[in-house]
């Protein structure tokens, strides 16, 4: 099974919408945004969250697609930013941490 940043950045999506998406992840606040999208109670952590995302965000592509009537633009987007901002936040966590301490600064061989 693919990890969730991988199957993230095989999905592709018009650019005019990412753009946005990425802008607007700038103001993106975890505690507020997300209970509107996937409903009030304890927050999940990222993975699990980006996967409900990816779901909801799947849903609504076949939508936009389809041309549904249901279809919301607005929610896409709001979809579409959290999904930014948590990969974001995801992929810092999982990067690898330098060392710290005044040895790890200057090492002498």
């Amino acid at each position: 099974m693919q990890d969730v940043l991988t199957m993230l950045n095989t999905l592709h999506r018009p650019r005019l919408m990412m753009r946005a998406a990425r802008i607007g992840a700038e103001e993106y606040r975890r505690s507020a945004h997300l209970p509107r999208l996937l409903g009030y109670g304890t927050l999940p952590r990222h993975g699990a969250v980006l996967l409900k995302l990816m779901d909801i965000e799947a849903t609504l592509e076949e939508q936009r697609i389809g041309s549904d009537g249901s279809y919301s633009l607005i929610r896409h987007l709001d979809v579409l930013i959290a999904m930014v901002a948590e990969a974001r936040v995801l992929q810092r966590l999982q990067a690898p941490t330098p060392p710290q301490g005044p040895a790890s600064l200057t090492e002498v061989t």
